[in-house]
């Protein structure tokens, strides 16, 4: 773990622990470096990562959105074309990750709202439209009832980051928490648990960090080390997903955030191998609740 910040031709990583697994989400370079493993499942496809901001996308000026402030503006619409989206937020910003062959339908759905840019060899330049400029209809939109099962465990989460140069310091209780304090995991374990569950997420992105652990967790990091807001916020998860929920379906976020956007409620959202993930603030959790079960009936 101490080695990530300096293998420098990986410069997207990300892991989540769940329950059942362990997901990673990893640039081509990083993928090249990881062993083949007959335990190692990979999700077919190459997916890219979308990140709205604000300011022009200078590295000066962008600010990151949030995702229930791009709910509308941008995973509905991509919803609404039948494109599916892996989804990753960090203590800095949020991922929308797309299959690489989508990326001409994602680009005709957002270049009427966004100026779209892609960073290639580091540096920002203008999006060619990919010979895309008509031919797609424009879909009728329907109401988007919530048809995946949700279950909230009684965790409270901190989401957090840390300061790289001091990723070489903790690095061993990083190793520690992820794969040793849970023990083996447990092949029967059941989404629909609604008590306390094993979750952390550790991402490093283009050099910065991003945490999500159970607030039991925290303490055992050195004081200082971790950044925390003013307020000391906790969140609490909605777990989505009866069953693996797979890569193909779509609108599966829209579901979860368009009603979160409505009621101006912030969210991350982590999607995993198997389930999704949303955190939300833990005074929100029953008011969350409670108008994600109202979609949620409208789909029965």
């Amino acid at each position: 773990m101490s080695q990530l910040e300096a293998v420098h031709s990986c410069k997207f990583f990300s892991l989540t622990e769940t329950p059942e697994d362990y997901t990673i989400i990893v640039d081509e370079e990083g993928f090249k470096e990881l062993p083949e493993s007959e335990h190692l499942s990979v999700a077919e496809a190459t997916w890219l990562a979308l990140n709205v901001v604000s300011g022009g996308g200078s590295a000066t000026n962008s600010q990151p959105i949030g995702v229930t402030k791009i709910a509308k503006s941008v995973i509905a619409p991509l919803a609404d074309h039948n494109i599916s989206v892996f989804m990753l937020s960090t203590y800095q910003t949020d991922f929308i990750l797309v299959r690489e062959r989508d990326l001409p339908m994602v680009m005709h759905t957002l270049s009427s709202e966004f100026t779209l840019l892609r960073v290639i060899n580091g540096e920002t330049v203008a999006a060619n439209s990919l010979g895309v400029t008509n031919g797609f209809v424009k879909p009728k939109l329907v109401p988007r009832p919530i048809i995946h099962p949700l279950s909230s465990p009684s965790n409270m989460f901190c989401v957090t980051s840390l300061d790289p140069d001091t990723l070489p310091s903790v690095a061993t209780l990083l190793m520690d928490v992820m794969f040793y304090s849970g023990g083996m995991k447990e092949p029967g374990a059941s989404s629909e648990d609604s008590g306390h569950i094993r979750f952390f997420s550790f991402s490093l992105i283009e050099g910065y960090i991003s945490l999500v652990m159970d607030e039991q967790t925290t303490p055992r990091f050195p004081n200082n080390v971790l950044f925390t807001s003013a307020s000391g916020e906790l969140w609490k998860m909605v777990r989505i997903g009866g069953q693996p929920l797979g890569f193909d379906e779509c609108g599966i976020v829209a579901q979860i955030s368009e009603p979160l956007a409505t009621a101006d409620i912030p969210a991350y959202y982590i999607s995993t191998f198997k389930f999704d993930h949303a955190l939300v603030p833990e005074e929100n959790i029953q008011s969350v609740i409670g108008a994600l079960r109202t979609n949620e009936s409208a789909g029965q």
